[in-house]
């Protein structure tokens, strides 16, 4: 009983934290692979889009963004249309609804723990505590990541392919078109789904063959799976093409009046299939390195610990264990095996869910760009078999401290003042008083990640507000483009902001300029511009843990 009761707090906080809203910013990819793209497609506001959703360079499917950001963008503008809701877009709705969809989504991960608890020995409510007080599932299952995505679709599939009968026994599988529906959308979402995938398609490949049933069943689950597969892959393509071609009904019609091979080249010509780009792109390792090159051991032996922390020890401990069983069994010398009849006890279930996280994460350490993220759809066979044989229960405190200290760094330290920083200015620039009198505002982002333009809430006819990202900038480039707005203001009402890390802030003092005010937004923690742990014990520590929005001062000379 007090697993339920837990379970449902847990909830309860994953579903508040969302609407708070969560000041930690993960990664870009979290604003920039859907919410973005998004809300300036259907709310036409200024945005920056990624280059993987250009027509020159199509990479992401644009399926996934509309069924999501697009849904909840769609919403807000029609209850503004029919004045049912006469400010319904603000920067804080623009943040939170897209989150919002992403946390009700997340509960499809507690339903499948749930169903698949039992098939693989677990206590359903045990998992589900050790699924909701993850701070992977408080922090990046209710963020729009595609990786998040990634790992509902993989649940829905395990959970397709985990079936019993009442007497315990598996069951044939009858799910073969969903089967074939749920691979094609991971595919198209993330083509790494496959990686994910290749356990689940071999396990329910196996119970089909060893249901013992006729040559011509066996052909018929393959066939309905590839036939859903395709017509899922189909409707992508279709929506892809659509979306990043000028492709359109008189198009088609004049399509239909050509002959079948200029038809043939024509649709070749223009049809749009973003894995295969994607695929094409990653698997350049120079494209890669662009983006960051690591060791190819990063996801064992840091990535795994950083989300799973214990859980992802004994998980490797487990593994090696089993390896050492099954090659003494290879060799059949068991008495040198010590223990190893002990292991042979343990139920095949086990071997397999080791199977199910260890398969994916040894593909995804095949490439050399390899960041936390990528993992999170392994959360599910880990805590299935973390609970399965209380595995995880001697270790319940420190698996707490860890998820405290993991939602609280991610959650709200991380990058935490840049989202609050454009609340801020969404609010200053759409003040009555800015609204009256109209003014030029240009915002200046120094060692920050890169800022959603959609969240300053700016429709693209307006010119009023310029955004400059200098990333990371070197000292001498930061301090000449802030010397060069602060000496050619061109009208009265001309506002240039800076925004940049306490860690840093030193360097705009060198810069030889003045600023008429300053804004502290704490927590902010730049791991790119860490503190210096001395700071953090003096009486200026705030200031090492925030982010300063400085407003330049046009009135005074250059120092």
């Amino acid at each position: 009983m007090w697993a339920k009761g837990l379970w449902a707090l847990l909830a309860a906080l994953r579903a508040g934290w969302c609407l708070l809203p969560q000041a930690g910013y993960l990664h870009p990819d979290e604003f920039f692979q859907s919410p973005e793209v998004m809300a300036g497609d259907i709310l036409n506001l200024q945005v920056y889009y990624p280059w993987e959703f250009l027509s020159s360079s199509p990479c992401r499917t644009v399926v996934f963004p509309l069924m999501t950001s697009g849904v909840t963008y769609w919403v807000i503008k029609s209850l503004q249309q029919l004045d049912i809701c006469s400010s319904c877009i603000n920067s804080y709705t623009l943040l939170v609804s897209p989150r919002l969809l992403f946390t009700m989504f997340s509960f499809i991960l507690d339903y499948s723990v749930y169903r698949l608890a039992p098939f693989w020995e677990a206590d359903p409510w045990k998992a589900l505590v050790l699924l909701a007080g993850s701070y992977v599932t408080l922090v990046f299952y209710t963020r729009t990541f595609t990786n998040a995505l990634e790992g509902l679709l993989f649940a829905l599939l395990m959970v397709l392919v985990s079936s019993r009968k009442p007497d315990g026994s598996s069951a044939e599988p009858t799910s073969s078109p969903l089967v074939g529906i749920v691979t094609t959308a991971g595919f198209f979402n993330r083509p790494t789904f496959l990686a994910f995938a290749l356990m689940p398609l071999l396990y329910w490949a196996g119970l089909i063959v060893d249901s013992q049933k006729g040559i011509k069943t066996v052909i018929n689950h393959f066939l309905k799976l590839v036939l859903c597969a395709c017509f899922t892959a189909i409707v992508f393509v279709t929506a892809d093409t659509f979306y990043f071609t000028a492709m359109g009904l008189d198009n088609l019609y004049s399509i239909q009046k050509s002959s079948l091979f200029d038809v043939i080249g024509q649709l070749n010509e223009k049809m749009i299939v973003t894995p295969f780009n994607f695929l094409s792109y990653n698997l350049n390792p120079h494209n890669l390195a662009l983006h960051g090159s690591h060791p190819r051991v990063t996801h064992f032996t840091v990535n795994g610990i950083m989300l799973f922390g214990v859980l992802h020890i004994l998980a490797i401990g487990a593994g090696f264990k089993m390896l050492k069983k099954y090659i003494c069994q290879l060799i059949r010398v068991k008495s040198y095996c010590h223990g190893s009849s002990g292991l042979l006890a343990h139920s095949e279930g086990n071997s397999t869910l080791l199977l199910f996280y260890f398969v994916p994460l040894a593909f995804l350490s095949l490439f050399s760009h390899q960041e936390p993220r990528f993992l999170i759809p392994l959360i599910l066979p880990l805590v299935l078999f973390s609970t399965s044989q209380n595995r995880a229960v001697k270790w319940k405190h420190v698996i707490i401290i860890f998820n405290v200290l993991g939602a609280l760094l991610f959650g709200c330290l991380h990058q935490g003042g840049l989202i609050p920083c454009l609340l801020h200015l969404e609010q200053l620039m759409h003040s009555p008083e800015s609204s009256n009198h109209p003014r030029h505002y240009t915002l200046l982002f120094a060692h920050t990640y890169m800022p959603p333009r959609s969240l300053l809430n700016i429709k693209k006819r307006d010119t009023h507000v310029e955004v400059i990202d200098m990333a990371g900038s070197e000292e001498e480039t930061l301090c000449r483009t802030v010397e060069q707005r602060a000496n050619n203001f061109t009208c009265n009402d001309c506002h240039v902001f800076v925004i940049i890390p306490g860690t840093v802030r030193a360097t705009i003092t060198k810069c030889g300029v003045s600023f008429k005010n300053e804004t502290l937004i704490f927590p902010h923690l730049s791991m790119e511009d860490p503190p210096q742990i001395p700071f953090l014990f003096s009486g200026n520590w705030r200031s090492q843990l925030g982010l300063y929005i400085l407003r330049l001062d046009r009135d005074q000379q250059s120092l």
